[in-house]
């Protein structure tokens, strides 16, 4: 990230897939095509992961484990494991623009149990048993609580019975047994995320674009990894949550935001010499060539909520592990190339952390026009190691925060961005165009903004609003819109100004 580079936020989801949501079929590896005539280096993505409700990626059933939506399955109808009947239903989904996970789940999931029984029947299983070797250090753990999870109709593994909740040996024994059909499916569904996964990433870096992905700070309260490792967290000696995540109130919330996942017990991390973060960190390196790591002043200290609470408003503040984790990670992994997102109420002691750990901040350029004080986030101010954006999948898109900005700040974004422009002898007009031409003319190595701003969207077509249940990560675009004038507006842009 040394060089001006510059690039895309687009996750699987948005991509204009056939079967009701964005997939590594065709259309991520047009995407990639896309990327390489808009000479773009970077394609950002959100978290991978396995999700259930809410449908957020960042709370996934597992920290290692991919999601079987985004598995291609015209490639299983060319295996022979699927027939186009099959599909006609996904295909259906497509009557509506966005996505229906409700029913998503119910069509998609039928269709994959189908592949994985013709698979039973056809081929042999020790494809599936040499994968579950290579991963069996979080694979065996993830397919069987996916196999009890679907015994038990969906529900967290809070509300188990007693001998499963609390991983009674002869129990699981014997749940392995029992489940041994379904345990099979769910690596079957890993098999087939993680080869397609490679192949695209394989293709995109062909074609010089590295791949950027997220690494979510928390790990769902229901998931494979807190049932696993329960010590590492807090929870209560009836395996109940103590303290949970969020952030304070401020400006945007009264009440703050309370997020609910289980927080980490450092203590007992830091006993364990960080081995699980060590191991998340490289698997996310196995599937990414840059990783951002959300929440990064979370490691200096995180908003700690009691469990009971009903607002975020009755949390505190509480130690992370700070530089102590980051010296692990480098002793045993080297130098990696992470992106430090930095976001929120930052303190001194956040901003030494930063420093101390040489990766690279954010600046969103959103978060620049608040008329009422200067700003760091002005694109003049940016310093060559920062990742600067129009703005992420939690904020709004440059064309809606435009038209909802109070009038002062829309002032003093119009002043600001002209006498910039100006000065570039730029004669770009609508405002997403401004914000990514100042961007891209600024002094950040790496630039990068959603492709809701490219396109000039406005917040119908928003990723995420925080704190919001419904409506959220729903948004897709149509492939029409991946046409030669855009690619070539932004090959322009991005040649002027040497990224």
């Amino acid at each position: 990230m040394k060089d001006r580079s510059s690039g895309i936020l687009l996750h699987i989801t948005s991509l204009p897939g056939k079967y009701g949501i964005g997939d590594f079929g065709k259309c991520a590896y047009e995407f990639v095509d896309f990327l390489k005539e808009s000479h773009q280096k970077y394609w950002q993505i959100l978290p991978m992961g396995v999700t259930g409700y809410g449908d957020s990626p960042y709370q996934s059933f597992s920290a290692f484990a991919g999601n079987p939506y985004f598995i291609d399955l015209d490639s299983l109808v060319k295996m022979n494991l699927l027939t186009e009947a099959d599909l006609k239903p996904l295909i259906d989904l497509n009557l509506i623009s966005n996505i229906q996970y409700d029913k998503l789940y119910i069509e998609r999931y039928k269709v994959l149990k189908k592949a994985f029984t013709n698979f039973k029947e056809n081929s042999s299983l020790n494809i599936l048993t040499n994968f579950k070797n290579k991963n069996i250090w979080w694979l065996d753990n993830y397919a069987l609580y996916m196999a009890i999870k679907n015994k038990f109709n969906g529900k967290s593994w809070l509300e188990w019975p007693k001998n499963y909740k609390f991983r009674d040996k002869e129990t699981l024994r014997k749940a392995r047994i029992e489940l041994q059909e379904e345990i099979e499916y769910h690596i079957f569904l890993q098999y087939l995320f993680d080869k397609q996964w490679k192949d695209l990433k394989q293709y995109a870096n062909e074609n010089n674009i590295k791949i950027i992905g997220d690494i979510p700070i928390f790990i769902a309260t229901d998931s494979a990894d807190t049932w696993e490792n329960p010590k590492m967290f807090y929870f209560d000696k009836k395996l109940q949550p103590k303290k949970v995540a969020g952030c304070p109130p401020d400006a945007f919330s009264a009440d703050g935001q309370l997020w609910g996942n289980v927080l980490y017990n450092w203590k007992n991390i830091e006993n364990d010499n960080f081995k699980w973060w060590i191991k998340r960190v490289k698997s996310c390196f196995k599937l990414y060539d840059t990783v951002r790591i959300d929440h990064f002043r979370g490691f200096e200290s995180f908003w700690a909520i009691p469990a009971k609470a009903k607002t975020a408003r009755f949390g505190k503040w509480e130690k992370g592990p700070g530089m102590k984790l980051f010296y692990a990670i480098k002793k045993s992994l080297g130098d990696l190339d992470i992106i430090a997102e930095d976001l929120g109420f930052l303190t001194s002691k956040v901003h030494k952390l930063l420093k101390d750990s040489g990766y690279p901040g954010m600046k969103i350029l959103e978060f620049a026009f608040d008329s009422r004080e200067e700003s760091d986030y002005l694109p003049h101010k940016y310093p060559k190691k920062s990742v600067a954006y129009t703005g992420t999948h939690d904020n709004q898109t440059v064309v809606g925060w435009y038209k909802t900005v109070n009038d002062k700040d829309k002032k003093f974004c119009d002043e600001y961005l002209d006498d910039f422009l100006k000065n570039i002898n730029s004669k770009t007009e609508t405002i997403n165009w401004k914000f990514i031409e100042a961007l891209w003319s600024s002094n950040s190595n790496l630039v990068i903004a959603p492709m809701q701003d490219f396109l000039g969207l406005d917040d119908s077509s928003r990723m995420n609003t925080p704190s919001t249940l419904g409506g959220n990560w729903i948004w897709r675009f149509d492939s029409n819109l991946l046409n030669k004038e855009l690619s070539k507006k932004i090959s322009s842009i991005t040649t002027q100004y040497k990224r």
